[in-house]
């Protein structure tokens, strides 16, 4: 048995291709493009790499890009600035907060000072608040880029065991909220599990989300499970890899997630979608 690889680049390639269409059908009706404020600070090589990722999916489906670089000597006062001066313009419609941020800027208030409905990251406690009473509307761009990309590949997850490992603000824990509103049954484990082979053993789909190369074993995942690996892990010979031993789960698994090549497009092709749906909901108002 060998598992059917999900490729994530061809799912979220399809998500930008419908993205584009309905923003080319805006501007056909006479209204305008969504518009992404992207904000880098410092000069971590990883960072600048996802900022111009995004930048190039906002050039593809037609989402303007507004970068905003700055240097990691930056004041936690002067960023508020800048984040009030977005949630005031009009002409913005996406604000993204590059992580990491530098050591003396506190991440968590920042993020709590974007305005929920410009969070299009969907990290703002209001929006995961939203999911967790299934009345979603920004979601988190990973777990949401999950959940589409295993909708696309056919999957139906109602009635799963569903086991997540890691329980991150920004990942772990939406991506469990996402599975129960996908009407799994969702196990969360952490550092404190006590013993993490039994529960996958018996996980009908498994999400590696914990950041740690290796750290599940492809004897742990049961046969014919899904595995969705978020973890992105650089190896010492620079080699990008996951959370899951790959080679030896895909001899049990039925359906399995590459690292890279996965769920990383996904999370880019959801973030256009929601900068996309940022606009049509203020529009509402």
């Amino acid at each position: 048995m060998s598992a059917h690889i999900i490729d994530g680049k061809q799912i979220a390639s399809q998500l930008l291709d419908d993205i584009k269409s309905s923003i080319d059908q805006r501007l056909k009706s006479g209204k305008r493009a969504p518009c992404l404020a992207v904000v880098l600070v410092g000069d971590d090589p990883a960072s600048a790499i996802y900022v111009r990722n995004k930048q190039i999916a906002c050039e593809k489906v037609g989402i303007v890009s507004k970068a905003h670089k700055l240097p990691s000597s930056i004041s936690q006062t002067e960023l508020f600035s800048l984040i009030q001066q977005l949630n005031q313009d009009p002409s913005t419609d996406g604000i993204l907060v590059q992580s990491p941020l530098p050591h003396h800027i506190d991440e968590t208030a920042i993020l709590a000072l974007i305005d929920p409905a410009k969070d299009v990251d969907g990290f703002h406690p209001y929006n995961i608040g939203l999911l967790a009473v299934r009345q979603p509307q920004l979601r988190s761009c990973t777990p949401y880029g999950v959940i589409k990309m295993l909708q696309a590949s056919g999957i139906n997850l109602k009635g799963l065991d569903a086991v997540v490992v890691g329980v991150s603000n920004h990942v772990g824990r939406p991506m469990g909220l996402e599975l129960l509103l996908a009407g799994c049954t969702v196990t969360s484990c952490h550092r404190h599990t006590k013993d993490l082979a039994a529960h996958l053993l018996r996980a009908d789909i498994v999400v590696a989300a914990a950041g740690k190369a290796g750290l599940i074993k492809g004897e742990w995942i049961k046969p014919g499970a899904i595995v969705v690996d978020i973890g992105i892990n650089r190896l010492p010979d620079g080699k990008l890899a996951g959370d899951v031993e790959f080679e030896v789960a895909k001899q049990r698994a039925a359906y399995i997630t590459p690292v890279p090549g996965g769920v990383g497009p996904m999370t880019v092709a959801t973030l256009m979608e929601n900068t996309l749906k940022a606009l049509e909901l203020r529009e509402q108002k």
